[in-house]
């Protein structure tokens, strides 16, 4: 899909405040509300927008921890190994990836504890061929998706 200035400029807002009424967005960007109103309908039935989510702070809810796993999977387990992990409510993201490791799997764990349980019942399934994790100490940035720049 081609998205013109109005629809990346649409986008940006949205992403900054996804509660923002069409009101706001048409003053904003100088349009009719009635335009804006057609935009994001016609934006959401394409895909582009997939939907709207709150954007939760995992460490005031009780995640302290962030995990970034690599996984060798034996031949033949990949599917039935990565909807495992997928199914784990700690888990947040589980990748394809190439180089030296098969999959990439992101999680938040609350302690320790929670990082040990994680490691030896998630990360050792059938099929895990071997592991290495790494314990995020500091995140610089974390979005869900970057917008799309309104200049381009």
């Amino acid at each position: 899909m081609d998205l013109d200035a109005t629809d990346r400029a649409l986008l940006l807002l949205l992403s900054e405040d996804a509660r923002v009424s069409h009101r706001s967005l048409a003053r904003t960007l100088g349009i009719a509300q009635g335009t804006v109103t057609n935009r994001v309908r016609r934006l959401e039935q394409e895909g582009v927008i997939e939907g709207y989510r709150v954007a939760l702070n995992p460490t005031q809810l009780g995640w302290s921890l962030t995990i970034m796993a690599g996984l060798r999977i034996q031949k033949g387990h990949m599917i039935d190994v990565q909807q495992k992990i997928a199914a784990d409510p700690r888990v947040f993201a589980v990748y394809d990836v190439t180089g030296d490791w098969d999959s990439i799997v992101l999680a938040r764990v609350k302690d320790r504890a929670d990082l040990d349980n994680l490691t030896k019942t998630v990360f050792t399934l059938d099929g895990v061929a071997r592991s290495y994790t790494h314990v995020v100490l500091n995140t610089v940035k974390e979005q869900a998706f970057p917008a799309p720049d309104a200049d381009r």
